[in-house]
């Protein structure tokens, strides 16, 4: 496991992008051979703060991509239940999650999966939790009204089969939570203390999310941080390109 320490959420956020991208170059993807990023949720596509419209005004319309290989779980579907497991075959015939990216709640949710979940569930159903709610309604004006109670997520289990996971944590309100992902043992109160487990899981960070660590675990992790920079350094075929 790797805990990546970054000064403040712009400098974690540019660490995670070129993590992103350099392992996407690495990978070679090509018209046969797809590299899979996994991405947790879904509210109803035409929904404004729906995941689907969010990552295609965020990043796949500003990117060369076919929309044919971009899955997002449809919160419209007629049957929830057949759409969560049709997911999970795409996943499979995709090859598997090469890297998956999530964030996680202040309550240590990662994805939609709410403290008490199974650390072995698959893509579902979920009800979410009233802080979850109360979170989510800064989208909605405040109004708790117009909040889905429900949603579609990857479980927790889909998650841990993906061959590597980031987790971008930032922020002192989900500084307890990252003290339950990396201090104490797994506990499905705390979903993302499952990556514990994970044998290739990196947490990404600010300083303000260290709060609740031990000073020797984050003096520990800051240490590394001359071999973890050497993971976003821009690869030679990137350089080649820029020239």
């Amino acid at each position: 496991m790797r805990l990546v320490i970054l000064e403040d959420y712009d400098k974690a956020s540019e660490w995670a992008a070129r993590y992103i991208a350099n392992s996407i170059v690495q990978f070679k993807p090509g018209p046969h051979r797809y590299f899979t990023l996994g991405l947790p949720t879904a509210l109803p596509r035409d929904h404004p703060e729906s995941y689907h419209s969010y990552m295609w005004n965020s990043f796949f319309k500003h990117i060369d991509i076919d929309p044919d290989n971009a899955h997002i779980l449809d919160g419209n579907a007629s049957d929830l239940q057949a759409e969560c497991d049709a997911f999970e075959q795409k996943i499979a015939k995709a090859g598997g999650i090469e890297l998956f990216v999530g964030g996680i709640g202040p309550d240590g949710h990662i994805a939609f999966n709410e403290p008490g979940s199974s650390l072995v569930s698959r893509t579902r159903v979920k009800t979410l939790a009233k802080e979850t709610i109360l979170a989510n309604a800064r989208f909605f004006n405040g109004d708790l009204s117009k909040v889905p109670t429900m949603a579609l997520t990857v479980g927790v289990g889909t998650v841990m089969d993906a061959k590597e996971v980031m987790i971008l944590i930032t922020g002192a309100h989900k500084a307890f939570a990252l003290y339950k992902a990396i201090e104490e043992g797994v506990n499905h109160m705390w979903t993302v203390s499952a990556f514990q487990q994970h044998p290739r899981t990196i947490f990404v960070c600010d300083e303000d999310a260290t709060l609740e660590l031990k000073v020797k675990t984050v003096k520990y992790f800051q240490g590394l941080m001359h071999v973890h920079n050497q993971l976003v350094e821009p690869l030679q075929s990137m350089k080649n390109y820029k020239d």
